[in-house]
């Protein structure tokens, strides 16, 4: 870019794009859970880590976790060449770990391969403005609708601290930054929530090459996470409805389903249990929240009830959660020292 007159006018329209992509399209890591476990039940095959190794993850529209919505906004992205002519060659993927508690020694060496899980992935694009060297950063999977811009001199127009959430009392607020072999960008996430003591925790994103295995690596690794969530963002990035469910191993459990409309927040806690077989026992207003959320996550009439169903039977497969739980395990485990 020759100047950031023409850097600002090239941001406003990706950030568009950013925010359209998110309206569109929801988060979704319970549609390759239920995806997964109806393939492996379908296999010949009896232990599920061997099943997992040589399971080939499908992207579909449906279904996006990060992976997907990194691969959407590529896609999207590259429309924008005839106004940006090279835009479309310079656009890549990037790998990302979270939570790495030892960042001095995670950035002086590039990934190894047998130590990192890279769970999650963002769109970059390297930049020169002026002769100013940075990159910009793309984030769909944290529903994050602006564009992040990381300059290595850290002046305008480098983002620097901004706030991602806000609800009820807690916020977070995030800042990205080269490490010092400008290898890496170090993702900066403050938590506060009420008057508890502020929190701060690191991720690092790989910007130095192009992530050539998202789909075999990060989108594999998302198959057996622990917690799961179905999510409709408008272009703000603001979660407008969903559900969300943490695994657990000798019971079906709990999920939270919530919507939000002009004039309230609805948000309640229901069981899985109560999916069980084809008796209905829930009261009107669960369904009447139900419906709402099918509705705000543009699904057909009916399609939200079903997936519920699906799930329940699902989470009482105590075998299979079993076996996601304990590859989950080992993943975490394998990568604790970073």
């Amino acid at each position: 870019m020759p100047t950031i007159e023409a850097y600002e006018e090239f941001a406003l329209t990706v950030e568009l794009t950013v925010q359209q992509l998110l309206q569109a399209h929801n988060y979704n890591s319970v549609g390759n859970l239920i995806r997964f476990h109806e393939e492996f039940k379908n296999s010949k095959e009896t232990n599920l880590t061997d099943f997992m190794q040589a399971y080939h993850p499908p992207i579909t529209p449906e279904h996006h976790t990060c992976v997907g919505l990194g691969l959407a906004l590529l896609n999207r992205l590259t429309s924008l060449d005839h106004r940006f002519p090279g835009l479309a060659a310079r656009l890549f993927i990037v790998s990302c770990e979270e939570a790495v508690d030892d960042i001095a020694s995670y950035v002086t060496e590039e990934p190894d391969p047998s130590t990192v899980e890279k769970e999650h992935v963002l769109v970059a694009l390297k930049l020169d403005i002026a002769g100013r060297k940075g990159i910009l950063l793309l984030d769909p999977g944290y529903h994050i609708a602006r564009v992040i811009t990381v300059m290595e001199d850290e002046y305008y127009p480098h983002t620097g601290w901004f706030m991602q959430s806000k609800e009820d009392d807690r916020r977070k607020d995030y800042n990205y930054t080269f490490s010092a072999n400008r290898q890496y960008v170090i993702w900066r996430v403050r938590e506060r929530k009420g008057d508890a003591p502020e929190t701060m925790y690191h991720s690092v994103v790989y910007v130095a090459r192009p992530f050539l295995s998202p789909v075999d690596v990060t989108e594999r690794r998302n198959l057996v996470y622990n917690f799961r969530s179905l999510l409709s963002r408008n272009t703000k990035g603001h979660l407008t409805a969903g559900i969300f469910f943490p695994l657990r191993a000798n019971e079906p459990g709990q999920f939270t389903i919530f919507y939000e409309d002009n004039t309230s927040k609805n948000k309640v806690k229901m069981n899985f249990s109560d999916f069980k077989g084809n008796t209905n026992v829930l009261d009107e207003s669960h369904q009447q929240i139900i419906e709402e959320c099918n509705r705000l996550l543009g699904f057909r009439r009916g399609e939200l009830n079903r997936m519920l169903h699906h799930l329940a039977n699902i989470l009482s497969d105590r075998d299979f959660v079993s076996e996601v739980l304990t590859i989950n395990k080992n993943i975490n485990e394998m990568a604790e020292d970073n």
